[in-house]
């Protein structure tokens, strides 16, 4: 699906913000996960852009998105940009849908605009505090990313099969290749960027301290094949933020979106008809 001529620019806090706008009706903004782009939400935005106004931002240093601004610190700072954005188009109302990192910054934004934000749907995330043996071995993979100035063979060989399900060599051998692909063509310049957003997800701060403030719908989503965030983390959200649902994505990893597109849109679709 090419949605290149649904493509713009911004500039946000000196940098250039690349976004999809595709689509009429209720706003809809999307986050992407660390090391993907708005091509992992393809088969959401070819459903719900039918009924929905689709707006999907590109994580800076990922797709045609610039550097990350020198101001920018901390996943806050990426909620304040994704709330500029939103300014920019003059949308005061809209629901988010986060995976992984996207569902992180989407969590701060609904903190930081509760009253603009009408729903909120976690894929494949977690909102709480990096545990301390995830942390040390994603920062311990940044420091090696840093020193290579590339991401080396055996670490894409490491990060690849966190992304998907348990059999996605036999079963998505082109969308496996594809993201190794993808790792191993990186060039020196997108390296720091890369690192540093790296160091402010997995080292984000707990989140779960505010679970209470949650009182729009709320959908959590996980594949159940997830390693990179695991279906026990999603059980943990769902508890914590009172009326929210959980449901579980079969033979799925952590791009869910690509994995199971069918379900993934089946649960999206219904929710969001049905909150508003």
């Amino acid at each position: 699906m090419d949605f290149s001529s649904h493509r713009h620019q911004l500039d946000i806090a000196g940098s250039r913000l690349s976004y999809l706008d595709i689509g009429t009706g209720p706003a809809l903004l999307f986050g992407h996960s660390y090391l993907w782009d708005s091509d992992m939400w393809a088969p959401q935005i070819a459903l719900l852009s039918r009924q929905y106004r689709c707006i999907v931002p590109e994580l800076w240093g990922h797709g045609q998105s610039g550097d990350l601004p020198e101001s920018c610190h901390s996943l806050l700072d990426i909620a304040d940009h994704m709330l500029a954005l939103m300014d920019a188009l003059q949308i005061e109302h809209f629901s988010l849908v986060g995976l992984s990192v996207g569902a992180m910054w989407g969590a701060e934004l609904v903190l930081k605009a509760p009253s603009r934000v009408k729903a909120l749907v976690m894929l494949d995330s977690f909102i709480g505090f990096e545990p301390e043996v995830t942390r040390a071995k994603y920062f311990g993979m940044l420091d090696i990313i840093s020193q290579a100035g590339a991401i080396p063979a055996p670490l894409i060989s490491a990060i690849s099969p966190l992304f998907f399900a348990q059999d996605a060599s036999s079963q998505s051998p082109k969308l496996v290749a594809k993201f190794e692909q993808y790792l191993a063509s990186l060039t020196p310049d997108a390296i720091p960027t890369l690192v540093s957003l790296g160091r402010m997800i997995f080292g984000r701060r707990d989140t779960m301290d505010f679970a209470e403030q949650f009182t729009l719908p709320c959908l959590i989503m996980v594949g159940v094949e997830d390693k990179a965030r695991s279906v026990l983390e999603s059980y943990l959200m769902h508890d914590a933020i009172d009326g929210s649902e959980l449901v579980h994505i079969p033979n799925a990893g952590h791009i869910s979106t690509l994995e199971q597109a069918d379900v993934v849109n089946q649960h999206l679709s219904q929710f969001l008809a049905r909150v508003l």
